[in-house]
């Protein structure tokens, strides 16, 4: 069972009791309530109104006697009302005794000799009386009218004795009925109690329990104990929980595993890393001293033999020599390349607000003898401040700029023309020349390493310079490619990111780029 269910059985049961404890209580107090009224509202108004039977009928007897023994007329008056009253309590009398058949018998037949004593005592009393009958035969009439109103007062008498023995049974009934009321309610409220007590012990048993070990099973587990495990207990929908945290804890640590030995791998990885760093300086130190020296040396000698003993030898010892001391000069251009390739982040790694502008004058002004030389214009827009190193984007605009003056056309002189396009994300820089372009096909081949597209001797270089610009932008975020599209020439774009925010436009100056 679920928690849920648990909970609705609890309560269901609660509420049963509840409904039951009600019903029994409300049938209680009806109970009590009838016997209360019975007593209140029949019995005691039943014994009042004999009582007052009782003292009527004494009223009626002095009455008839007072009015024998001196012929008063006035005397009469209370005789006559209390006959008539006496039938008005008659009848209130009978209606009060309707669930007591004895007690109205005996009323009826008390009533039966009060009409025989007035019927055949008083009223010929009162008759002979104004006939003038001698007191002689009055006082032989009076004996027989004592004796009938006795009997019918010893009537009335008896049933007042019976309905007190009824009223004292009713007033016992009443306080047992009372009795019997607080004793229900009290195991009522007992019970209801007792089931609150049972509930609550249930719930903590069946749910809260369960729910306490799980909480601090899982705080042992958040804690650093991934190896403790969660076992399920309590209802359904708590086990499943349960076994559902324990699925999570197992994951969790299997995924710690697989960190830790992605870690390794990686510690490792770096070790090694930082080991093939150490033999690339270590190699960069060798190609930048002991190889050089070698090699300056045979180029040395070389041109040494030339001199010294041009006259002794023929053409092709001269071209011999010559073909070793281009291959030596080629050689050392080959490392001085590659050691400023393998320098790019490394040795040169100096973040800071570069005015490209600055740097763009200053690859112009490297370039200035080969930019006059051949008659090329260079046309570039306004450009930014940005973020980044200011040797190597000077190495960059150098190498672009070199490249759209060494590939010229002979038919044209050279015009390079530098733009610039800002967006949220940074700047696009395009540089487009007017020389002899590069086919679609060879876009990717040209951004490797000594990728050249032209044969040895047709144009100077090693080939680096344009894996070294791509190197350098991606260095600082962007991206370098070939626009395809382009026909007119070459044209390459290269982005920059924006790393800091702009400054509005004050005073009509240009807006520049602060830190963020």
């Amino acid at each position: 069972m679920t928690t849920s269910r648990w909970l609705s059985v609890m309560m269901l049961t609660m509420t049963v009791l509840v409904l039951t404890g009600g019903a029994v209580g409300a049938a209680a107090l009806s109970h009590t309530a009838a016997v209360s009224n019975r007593l209140a509202d029949r019995i005691v108004p039943a014994r009042t109104a004999v009582g007052h039977l009782e003292s009527g009928l004494l009223d009626q007897v002095a009455a008839v006697r007072g009015y024998v023994i001196t012929g008063n007329p006035e005397l009469l008056r209370p005789y006559e009302e209390g006959v008539r009253t006496e039938r008005e309590t008659v009848r209130r009398a009978r209606s009060l005794l309707t669930d007591e058949p004895d007690a109205r018998r005996e009323l009826d037949s008390a009533m039966g000799l009060a009409d025989r004593w007035r019927a055949e005592y008083a009223t010929r009393l009162i008759a002979a009386r104004r006939a003038g009958t001698t007191p002689d035969q009055l006082a032989t009439m009076v004996e027989g009218e004592r004796l009938a109103f006795d009997t019918a007062r010893t009537a009335l008498t008896t049933l007042e004795t019976r309905l007190d023995r009824v009223q004292a049974a009713g007033r016992a009934d009443l306080d047992g009925a009372r009795a019997a009321r607080d004793v229900l309610f009290v195991a009522i409220l007992g019970t209801l109690l007792l089931w609150s007590i049972v509930i609550s012990v249930l719930v903590r048993l069946t749910v809260l329990r369960p729910l306490t070990r799980l909480g601090a099973s899982v705080r042992q587990v958040a804690g650093g104990d991934f190896d403790h495990r969660l076992s399920p207990e309590g209802p359904a929908d708590i086990s499943r929980l349960t076994e559902d945290v324990e699925t999570m804890r197992q994951r969790v640590v299997d995924a710690l595993m697989t960190s830790h030995r992605d870690r390794d791998a990686l510690e490792q990885q770096a070790a090694e890393l930082r080991r093939s760093n150490e033999d690339l300086e270590q190699f960069a130190y060798v190609a930048s001293h002991d190889l050089q020296e070698p090699l300056r040396k045979v180029a040395s000698f070389c041109q040494m033999l030339q001199r010294r003993y041009a006259d002794q030898l023929d053409d092709r010892a001269r071209q011999y020599i010559g073909y070793a001391v281009d291959g030596a000069t080629r050689m050392q251009d080959l490392i001085n390349d590659l050691l400023a390739f393998s320098r790019i982040g490394r040795v040169y790694s100096d973040d800071r607000k570069v005015d490209l502008a600055e740097v763009f004058a200053q690859a112009e002004s490297n370039l200035s003898g080969p930019i006059s030389e051949a008659g090329a214009e260079v046309v570039a827009d306004p450009l930014p401040v940005v973020h980044g190193d200011p040797t190597l984007l000077t190495m960059l605009w150098q190498n672009l700029l070199g490249n759209a003056v060494k590939f010229r056309s002979p038919d044209r002189p050279p015009r390079v023309r530098v733009t610039v396009d800002e967006d949220a994300d940074g700047w696009t820089f395009s540089v487009a020349d007017n020389g002899i372009g590069i086919e679609p096909k060879y876009a990717d081949k040209i951004f490797l390493i000594f990728q050249r597209l032209h044969p040895r001797g047709t144009y100077d270089g090693t080939g680096i310079g344009l894996a070294i610009c791509k190197k350098i932008v991606e260095y600082h975020g962007g991206t370098l490619r070939l626009d395809d599209s382009y026909s007119e020439g070459a044209r390459f774009l290269f982005t920059l990111p924006r790393p800091a925010a702009v400054v509005p436009e004050q005073a009509g100056e240009p807006a520049q780029v602060v830190p963020a």
